[in-house]
């Protein structure tokens, strides 16, 4: 089969010849019971140990079925995800069962915690944070093949790296713009979403597809099984190594801040802001690149408007569970996008200074060798023309101005 890629693009070429114009969706229905008996088939496992798959499974591929619009190119890399996430539950499972080690899990203290909203510099703050020895974040190819848990000695020649690196080459390949709006390599800290995916309660599928009713779904469960299930899963990353303080990061964080300190009670939180208009701007760009993959092309002004309701939902929702709990007051600290852009050594300076963390000279030269590389803000999130769909005008990339919400000001002002 020819593979012709032209500016980063699959060719319309290339797309007939791998679905001969037509969804053949019978080979990869989204169905919960046909998905997970061939999980069970795949690796002769029965078992998906807990949380239940049920609801959020169902509710899920009822979304995608009904709402999502996928193309067949979608449908195909949804279902083939979806089907590695099920055999990853079964052989996990199977594995905290049958492996002594697992049996005693071991502490975790005083997590890290990163939100707050998108597209403001928490990307970036993971990284610092990350260069502390005494940190550890879940790298992306922890996440992606867990099984057997990593141990030191071997994590810089493990075979997964190269197989987690060849998978975000071919995605970058099928997703050209996605390197603008969120790199992301084999070695990358791992954002708390690719954890939760493994429950079915997670924010990614609603990143990647249009998916209204399972977000809805989402927002008014209760979210302990997906915190605990991310705790089981940190300590299987650590069982065969040494120790130490996670830092962790996800901005859907703030919907579940209340589960998140049962399951974590120790849990310290740095949350970010920024003028919600750029990272409104900054969102939807993601959103299309990403969505694009799956989906057919959402209609702009919806996207935007759908974007600034649930910016504004993520605010209220954080700042009702900080006035519910003014005993945590101490365990939050609040980090403004262009003092940590301007200084982000500074900005891990004063984080590590409420937070009572030792700041060695170490850390503090690798911290400033990374700031000191970076040069892709405050612009990185610029996207050249070509991300807008046929005959979008450059003008659209604009915010509605019919928009308001909860911030007390016009989005588009």
């Amino acid at each position: 089969m020819e593979l012709t890629i032209s500016d980063g693009d699959l060719t319309r070429k290339v797309r007939r010849k791998i679905f001969g114009g037509r969804c053949r969706c019978s080979f990869w229905a989204l169905e919960a019971d046909a998905l997970r008996a061939r999980a069970q088939l795949r690796t002769g496992l029965e078992d998906f140990g807990d949380p239940p798959l049920e609801p959020a499974l169902s509710t899920l591929l009822n979304s995608l079925q009904q709402e999502a619009d996928l193309h067949p190119l979608g449908s195909f890399l949804i279902y083939t995800h979806l089907l590695e996430i099920l055999e990853t539950r079964l052989r996990l499972a199977d594995a905290w069962r049958s492996q002594p080690e697992t049996l005693t899990p071991s502490r975790i203290e005083r997590p890290i915690f990163i939100t707050g909203f998108p597209r403001s510099g928490s990307t970036f703050l993971h990284e610092l944070l990350a260069q502390d020895p005494d940190n550890r974040p879940p790298l992306v190819w922890e996440v992606m093949f867990p099984l057997p848990a990593p141990e030191l000695a071997r994590s810089f020649c493990d075979s997964r790296r190269l197989r987690t690196a060849a998978r975000l080459w071919w995605f970058r390949r099928l997703a050209p713009h996605v390197d603008k709006v969120y790199p992301m390599r084999a070695c990358s800290p791992h954002e708390c979403v690719a954890i939760h995916s493994h429950t079915f309660l997670s924010e990614e599928f609603v990143a990647t597809c249009r998916v209204p009713s399972y977000e809805a779904f989402l927002h008014s469960t209760d979210l302990r099984p997906a915190y605990a299930w991310e705790k089981r899963f940190l300590q299987h990353l650590q069982s065969r190594r040494p120790t130490k303080r996670w830092v962790l990061k996800s901005p859907d964080h703030v919907y579940g801040l209340e589960e998140l300190f049962l399951v974590f009670p120790d849990a310290l939180i740095i949350q970010t802001h920024r003028d919600p208009l750029p990272v409104l701007r900054s969102d939807v760009q993601l959103t299309r690149v990403l969505q694009g993959l799956y989906a057919r092309p959402d209609d702009l002004s919806d996207l935007q408007t759908r974007t600034a309701r649930s910016l504004a939902g993520m605010e209220k929702r954080c700042r009702h569970f900080r006035t519910l709990h003014p005993e945590l007051a101490d365990r939050f600290f609040d980090l403004d996008y262009s003092d940590f852009v301007s200084d982000p050594v500074t900005a891990v300076r004063q984080i590590y200074r409420q937070f009572e963390i030792p700041l060695t000279e170490l850390t503090i030269q690798r911290v400033c060798q990374l700031a000191s590389k970076r040069s892709r803000y405050p612009s990185q999130h610029n996207l050249s023309l070509n991300v807008l769909g046929p005959g979008e005008r450059p003008e659209t990339r604009e915010a509605p101005a019919n928009i308001t919400n909860e911030f007390g000001r016009n989005f588009s002002s």
